[in-house]
């Protein structure tokens, strides 16, 4: 048998640390969808609407990060 090794470069800790991060905001954003659909106070519904926001420009900002930095990563469903 032949064993062949997969080149690869190896991550810097920043790299780890933004897709954790990106992973977090984008856990954090389907949540804040869940909720948004379950809320039926206007002043919920409100604050649902600023918080999706507020994750939105969150997960925006990483991703430019991550596209700056020149780092990729596979997104997997949980």
């Amino acid at each position: 048998m032949v064993y062949m090794k997969l080149l690869s470069r190896r991550k810097r800790p920043t790299e780890d640390l933004l897709i954790k991060e990106i992973n977090k905001t984008k856990l954090a954003l389907e949540a804040a969808y869940s909720q948004f659909e379950y809320v039926v106070d206007p002043d919920l519904i409100d604050s649902c609407i600023y918080e999706l926001n507020a994750i939105q420009k969150r997960y925006k900002y990483l991703l430019k990060q991550a596209k700056a930095s020149d780092i990729s990563f596979i997104e997997t469903k949980s």
